[in-house]
């Protein structure tokens, strides 16, 4: 009876184990390693060029950035519940609003500001395409998997943040989000066609390369590349 205890304990560990290897994968054995160093908000290459922003309009674009990514993942991502990108959205709206809309009055001063000489208008104009390329930049259908989970795990650090530091997840996070956007398979068994060494090349059957007798037609196509070097044939 005892032994049959430890059995059963065992299975169940088991069975909890790869329950919570499976759920940290989610797509993928192992997931590309998308980590990056913090940010300033002020490098050029996460979002758009904002001409003579101060530090705190640059802050604020940032943080209007991450919110934007996480909008983007609680659209994009809903095919797989686990990453929990619409409840931990939601979370992060009522958390963080305040923060979330003093960035984005700070960023309607600037482009107001800055289009002061073309009249309100003009700046609200330029909000909203700064919005909308936002937005857009972080559509993504082939780096879909990598994106979705690494906003997932950001969505949840926002989550736990204090109020009043979201910045710090965008600060601590914008790059690893952008190199999300790059696309990435499996990581444990890395393979790709053709490299290994080894590959057997195919033999080339376009019309063009053999004439009405089946002969190879060295001027057309070059040297036949079968069989490959090294691979002997059969005769007769």
């Amino acid at each position: 009876m005892k032994v049959l205890r430890t059995a059963l304990a065992l299975c169940v560990a088991s069975s909890g184990l790869a329950v919570a290897q499976s759920a940290s994968a989610q797509f993928f054995l192992q997931s590309r390693d998308f980590s990056g160093a913090a940010v300033t908000g002020e490098e050029s290459d996460l979002g758009q060029a904002l001409p003579g922003a101060t530090s705190a309009e640059m802050r604020a674009a940032l943080v209007w950035h991450m919110r934007a990514a996480l909008n983007v993942a609680a659209l994009q991502c809903q095919f797989e519940p686990t990453l929990l990108t619409v409840p931990n959205y939601n979370s992060i709206l009522a958390d963080h609003g305040d923060e979330l809309k003093g960035a984005f009055d700070t960023l309607t001063k600037y482009f107001l500001r800055v289009n002061k000489a073309a009249g309100p208008r003009a700046g609200q104009s330029a909000l909203d395409q700064f919005g909308t390329r936002t937005y857009s930049s972080f559509a993504t259908v082939a780096a879909q998997y990598g994106f979705c989970q690494t906003a997932g795990s950001i969505g949840r650090d926002a989550v736990f943040a204090p109020r009043g530091h979201f910045f710090e997840v965008a600060l601590a996070r914008s790059r690893e989000l952008r190199n999300s956007l790059i696309p990435w398979g499996e990581q444990r068994f890395p393979r790709y066609i053709g490299r290994e060494r080894g590959a057997p090349m195919m033999i080339r059957l376009d019309p063009i390369c053999w004439n009405k007798k089946g002969e190879w037609v060295v001027k057309k196509c070059g040297a036949q590349n079968w069989p490959p070097v090294g691979l002997g044939m059969a005769t007769r």
